[in-house]
């Protein structure tokens, strides 16, 4: 499997899982959920899970033509670096919340790990190609 399919499989798969959000603090939500109570007892957390459904939906919506929705990919790779950066530092900070470090944390820099390494390796692979 080239690059380009394994970056298609990527945004598909990372789509999925920010749309999955909301269910996946229902399963587990001392790593995805930073309040007590149900998914919907925050507001905040309401508010995450549109965003990141949204940015989910896209995500997909991106696989059919990775390089252009480059901004995009760039968007969730850098935003997803910081925002799980800062709650990496914030779960260390307040040991009750160190079950996210393996949840959403994890989820987080993996995701923009991947997703940055297979969209620099699409594009050179695309640069290489006979035009």
């Amino acid at each position: 499997m080239n690059t380009h399919k394994l970056l298609q499989a990527a945004l598909i798969l990372f789509g999925v899982v920010c749309c999955l959000v909301y269910p996946l603090a229902i399963v587990w939500p001392s790593g995805w959920a930073w309040h007590e109570g149900s998914p919907a007892a925050s507001n905040y957390f309401l508010m995450i899970v549109g965003v990141y459904a949204t940015l989910g939906v896209f995500l997909i919506r991106a696989a059919a033509d990775p390089q252009a929705n480059r901004s995009l990919i760039l968007f969730a790779i850098w935003s997803s670096l910081v925002h799980g950066l800062i709650m990496g530092a914030q779960s260390f900070a307040q040991p009750m919340h160190m079950g996210h470090i393996p949840g959403d944390v994890s989820a987080l820099l993996i995701m923009a790990a991947v997703l940055a390494w297979l969209l620099h390796a699409d594009r050179a692979r695309a640069a290489d190609a006979p035009a």
